[in-house]
């Protein structure tokens, strides 16, 4: 199967990414030009645009990285904020910047930002490449935002549907076929 068959229309081309990747960067870079950040990317999907990131920051950079769910392998949020990996670090007194692939309803990232703020972090910000705000069930203050993307169930660059579909290098809208029958 070629994975190219399961996408409807290409919403964000790999151009498009890239450029944006740099402009967040250079945005990021110029907040933390002072010190040190702590990128704390959200696994699996924050990877791709975390890495692409991280090369075209322009200050000190650690990283590390957490695994929560809240969707298993369906295309709605299951609403269970489920922590399968734990930062390996403390973030106490630590400049963080909580990257994250697509802000949809909220809840998983309320919940990761709750956690660390009570490790008492210098600072915490959120970076994201997608936010969805049509599907928000509570607020999110996002500190750097790519693309607000309309309602559509999006994978590539990171975002899969049951664990297909990361690889795409553009940012591509799922065919309803590929999941309506769930």
């Amino acid at each position: 199967m070629y994975i190219h068959e399961d996408i409807e229309k290409v919403l964000i081309s790999e151009d498009e990414l890239a450029a944006k990747v740099g402009e967040l960067a250079e945005k990021i870079s110029a907040d933390y030009k002072d010190c040190e950040v702590l990128v704390v990317t959200l696994l699996k999907g924050g990877v791709m645009f975390s890495v692409d990131l991280m090369r075209k920051l322009t200050v000190p950079v650690e990283i590390d990285f957490m695994n929560v769910s809240s969707y298993g392998s369906s295309s709605k949020t299951s609403g269970v904020v489920k922590i399968d990996k734990d930062l390996d670090k403390p973030i106490a007194g630590k400049h963080v910047l909580l990257v994250e692939d697509i802000i949809d309803s909220g809840l998983t990232l309320n919940y990761v930002k709750e956690i660390l703020l009570s490790r008492e972090p210098a600072s915490l910000k959120i970076c994201t490449i997608l936010d969805k705000p049509s599907r928000r069930k509570t607020h999110v203050d996002v500190d750097y935002t790519g693309f607000e993307i309309p309602d559509e169930f999006v994978v590539g660059y990171g975002l899969d549907y049951a664990q297909k579909h990361r690889n795409l290098p553009y940012v591509g809208i799922l065919k309803r076929s590929v999941y309506e029958n769930e």
